[in-house]
């Protein structure tokens, strides 16, 4: 069955501006995302560094604009003095968080040059597990210091004469879970975190710095951990991070496809809870809300089949960690959680897709062998690339669908960005069975079009070496004057640019 839709822009409401950093990537010590990801010497591609130059062909296509580095749970043990100066100085530790080797091949310089050449910027997160406030200082000296000091001056020695100018700081990792490293009650967090965040405004006092929010929405803590937290910081930071993973449930596909839901939920309590403590405290200054980790995740295996097997056992170097095989019907729900990101722009500061290669990520790679996409990779690529301006949140007339988890919920999402004269519009069918035509109004022709769902309509189709069958495809535009009308197949995603007659009017 086909249904009908109809997305209302009102152009002249256009709203906040969408933040590049709001596609952001994430790359941690974890896996094969740095060894036989990133970095491998060996490959026939590597460069003089030893990154693999395949890999970063597909980084770049990709279009993300900042890469949270070096983790996640993996920093939450880290000493950052290991991964500088000579590499056959550099000494082998265990990493407690993933169960691994660490052998300090890659460490700050290395990444900061490889992020620098695929267009990069540099998000730093400092060890408030293990370690504290001085050594989250040193580390800021080190990086941005000019120079003149012991440690500015062994980053010279080191090779890099110019400071780094790291700008963006998270204060730790996901320290209300009790399987981090240096877990921590909100207020200890909050403690250590506002004395951190002190010190290294009084070495750099234009540093952002990111506090570290609840590790998920189901968290037992969540709320009362923002709340205290945020009454320790919130006149010394920028941000506050939320971490967001969603999965399918079995049997439950359509609350699956209904992620977003959960995400926009997630959100708006965030910001709320922002919006008391300022209050509470008058503090005028904005602070924004950091997703500096979010996909889709089969966190259920990893738990119960996965984990267990990786943490009885030797210590490997970058052993295969959570290298899911994403489907079609995973890239819908990833652009169906890029709307909802790019909806709160207006209190959205960044987010970062977790992780970038091999570890649940849009590009996988073999050791000497080939890279490719997964479908994930698509949708985030058409919004890194073409969600600029402002952005228009469109009235949406369709019919819903039932879902255990979320309840009713249109079967149509979508959101909308101007750019000058040119207007994105991304939406996405969240119906397992129905086709949905959609029309939109926009004065203005239709400059490209294309749709990605599962080939002949399986949902679980996937990418590998080989072939990438789920890949996006141009489909036709039927136009009417300023009224354009497309059809989205059952589970697809969609985006649609045109380019403007005018921006001047009403609404369309």
């Amino acid at each position: 069955m086909t249904r009908s839709a109809t997305i209302t822009l009102d152009l002249s409401a256009a709203g906040a501006t969408v933040s590049p950093r709001i596609f952001g990537t994430f790359v941690e010590h974890m896996g094969r995302c740095v060894y036989e990801g990133i970095y491998e010497p060996t490959h026939s591609t590597a460069d003089a560094a030893g990154f693999r130059g395949d890999v970063r062909d597909l980084v770049r296509g990709l279009g993300a604009t900042i890469v949270r580095y070096p983790g996640g749970n993996f920093v939450s043990g880290y000493r950052w003095e290991d991964g500088v100066g000579p590499r056959e100085q550099r000494p082998r530790r265990l990493d407690a968080a993933w169960h691994s080797t660490e052998t300090n091949a890659v460490g700050l310089h290395e990444l900061a040059a490889w992020a620098e050449s695929v267009g990069l910027e540099v998000m730093e997160a400092v060890n408030l597990g293990t370690r504290g406030p001085a050594e989250a200082a040193q580390l800021l000296e080190y990086t941005n210091h000019p120079s003149g000091t012991a440690l500015s001056d062994w980053r010279r020695t080191n090779g890099r004469e110019a400071p780094f100018g790291i700008r963006v700081w998270c204060l730790g990792n996901e320290m209300d879970g009790p399987w981090q490293i240096g877990h921590k009650t909100a207020d200890e967090y909050g403690r250590i975190a506002a004395e951190t965040a002190r010190l290294m405004r009084f070495i750099d006092p234009d540093v952002e710095l990111v506090v570290a929010g609840s590790s998920n929405h189901e968290m037992p803590t969540f709320g009362t951990w923002e709340r205290t937290v945020l009454t320790h910081t919130a006149d010394l930071v920028d941000h506050i991070s939320v971490h967001a993973y969603y999965e399918e449930k079995p049997g439950d596909t359509a609350s699956f496809l209904a992620s977003s839901v959960g995400l926009d939920a997630y959100l708006d309590e965030v910001a709320g809870i922002i919006d008391e403590v300022r209050a509470e405290r008058g503090i005028t200054r904005p602070i924004g809300i950091s997703v500096d980790e979010w996909n889709v995740w089969n966190q259920t295996r990893w738990n119960e089949v996965d984990k267990p097997a990786v943490f009885t056992g030797d210590w490997p170097e970058a052993p295969r960690l959570i290298e899911d095989e994403y489907t079609a019907l995973d890239a819908v729900v990833v652009g169906s959680l890029l709307i909802s990101l790019i909806s709160h722009a207006d209190r959205v500061s960044m987010a970062n897709l977790a992780q970038l290669v091999n570890v649940i990520a849009p590009i996988r790679c073999e050791p000497g062998g080939a890279a490719w996409r997964q479908p994930t990779y698509f949708p985030f690529a058409d919004a890194a690339h073409h969600a600029r301006g402002q952005v228009v949140v469109p009235e949406i007339e369709v019919h819903t669908l039932d879902t255990p988890r979320f309840g009713a919920v249109p079967a149509i999402a979508s959101v909308a960005t101007i750019d000058e004269d040119r207007l994105a519009l991304f939406a996405v069918n969240r119906s397992l069975t129905d086709a949905a035509t959609v029309s939109f109004t926009a004065p203005g022709r239709v400059i490209s079009a294309h749709v990605l769902s599962g080939p002949d309509g399986n949902v679980r189709a996937t990418n590998g070496p080989d072939a990438e069958p789920v890949a996006p495809r141009e489909i036709t535009v039927t136009s009417e004057g300023a009224t354009h009308t497309l059809t989205l197949p059952p589970v697809s995603w969609a985006c649609v640019r045109v380019e403007l007659a005018s921006t001047s009017g009403e609404t369309l």
